[in-house]
């Protein structure tokens, strides 16, 4: 049995989070964002991240299958499935925001 995290991990934690946030609201180029990821995330990271959002797009463009969308990003069926999920169901709704946005700077 895993004792659970303690009220000071768990608020050290989110204040982690939190200045992460800051450092990426902080960032004003693509060039920026890419030297700051690098530095911040192994290749493998970035490619899942990279994977994930090619998986959105082609979710909300809605013109193949699952299966389609997984052969088109190199994503697993699984990715798929949970990024869909995400994007109708889970209450962040973070992706359904940045797609948004950027359906409106075009």
């Amino acid at each position: 049995m895993t004792d659970a995290p303690s009220p000071t991990a768990l608020n050290k934690a989110a204040d982690d989070r939190i200045a992460l946030y800051e450092a990426l609201l902080s960032l004003r180029s693509r060039e920026e964002v890419d030297a700051f990821l690098s530095d911040l995330c192994t290749p493998s990271e970035l490619r899942a991240f990279a994977e994930r959002w090619a998986v959105a797009r082609l979710l909300d463009a809605q013109a193949q299958t699952y299966r389609e969308i997984a052969l088109t990003a190199g994503a697993s069926p699984t990715t798929v499935v949970r990024v869909a999920r995400f994007l109708k169901d889970m209450q962040h709704q973070g992706y359904r925001l940045v797609l948004d946005r950027l359906k409106t700077k075009v």
